[in-house]
């Protein structure tokens, strides 16, 4: 049996064509050779970019496959570049760009106009339908349309993944970094804008593999299905920071500003994976009912392995992960936002004190008898 990935190197990739091999599959791993990572010596490499129309016929010329999995590039180009190459489709999208009000991913201040949504989003639910808003998701919803119209009209059988904020090792901007570098470099006070409380669908690289593993192993099953895919446990921003902080030992200092006290282009707090003020959560119930989707990996484990891969494997300052990240690291900055908020905060404190207060007698609602006939 031989098998396609297109993409491959980053977070998920690697996982995926480890449990394809251990299932027999020949694979090769197309992908443009800019981001090389260490795999079998079996695994085979073809270099063209999956984004252009023109690369991906170059390359797939005389070529079929039993599977195709693609993880990366214009999904729409690939799906169409492989019809008569393989009776077998497992697609990739981003959840973020999909859903109504979860993030505008084109726009210069992505975090500006986020709306509130179900709480969790379902498959069904509804999608950013609106044109003209935001390129990238219009996008994405085309490419879900067009590869599920291919599986309508026989070309293969698809089953489509929506990807929450994936995070492990190899990551090309991974959200960890933002805390683990001011780890690493002493820092003692965090913004944490909202104080941390919104929830957020991450999923570690090996457990999304294995949901993928799932619809390989289930084609039947999974035909023709689109699937929310995270782990099972989600975590507020405060408990992803403070499980990094206990794998690296150290504690933070919260400042937890609330996000209208913040400027609106946001450019004065940071880490960018905390300024999501509405929760972001997937229902997965569809992928562990149809497929029995568990973790493989726990989150505080998950959290542990990417911490520890990114101490051994740290990103140079100012390259390319930290511009796709989108964190300054201004730390004078953030002192200085501090210093201002601190101040101000006492002296509003001490004005919302003065304010009159009624008076207040806090009782347990149920009655407490003293003695037998005691109504209260």
């Amino acid at each position: 049996m031989k098998a396609l990935v297109v993409g491959g190197a980053g977070a998920t990739g690697p996982f995926i064509i480890d449990r394809l091999l251990k299932r027999g599959y020949e694979v090769t791993m197309l992908h443009r050779g800019v981001h090389e990572t260490e795999l079998p010596s079996e695994v085979k490499h073809l270099h063209a970019d999956p984004h252009w129309r023109e690369s991906l016929k170059e390359a797939l010329e005389g070529r079929s496959f039993d599977l195709v999995v693609a993880i990366y590039g214009r999904l729409r180009l690939v799906a169409e570049a492989i019809k008569g190459r393989t009776p077998r489709l497992i697609s990739v999208g981003g959840a973020l760009a999909v859903y109504k009000g979860w993030l505008r991913v084109t726009e210069s201040v992505p975090w500006q106009r986020m709306e509130d949504s179900p709480v969790p989003v379902k498959e069904d639910d509804p999608l950013a339908a609106a044109s003209g808003v935001d390129h990238f998701s219009e996008r994405v919803r085309e490419a879900e349309r067009v590869v599920m119209q291919a599986h309508q009209e026989g070309h293969y059988n698809v089953t489509h993944f929506r990807y929450p904020v994936v995070y492990g090792p190899r990551h090309l901007a991974s959200p960890e970094w933002s805390i683990i570098r001011r780890i690493r470099e002493g820092r003692r006070q965090l913004i944490v804008p909202g104080g941390g409380t919104t929830l957020l669908s991450r999923g570690y690289g090996e457990n999304i593999a294995q949901g993928i593993m799932l619809a390989v192993d289930n084609p039947a099953a999974s035909a023709g299905q689109v699937y929310n895919i995270s782990d099972e446990r989600i975590l507020t921003n405060h408990e992803w920071i403070r499980l990094i902080e206990r794998v690296m030992d150290h504690q933070f200092e919260f400042i937890e500003i609330p996000f209208n006290m913040l400027h609106p282009d946001y450019s004065d707090a940071q880490p960018p994976a905390l300024l999501f003020q509405y929760h972001r959560v997937m229902d997965i119930t569809k992928i562990k009912t149809q497929l029995g989707y568990r973790d493989v990996v726990p989150v505080e484990k998950a959290i542990e392995l990417t911490v520890r891969w990114y101490l051994e494997n740290p990103p140079p300052p100012g390259g390319e992960v930290e511009k796709n990240v989108g964190d300054p690291f201004d730390y004078a900055a953030e002192d200085r936002l501090i210093q201002v908020y601190r101040k101000a905060g006492e002296q509003l404190r001490q004005q919302l004190w003065q304010v009159p207060r009624p008076e207040v007698m806090w009782r347990h609602p149920y009655p407490h008898p003293k003695k037998p006939g005691d109504l209260r």
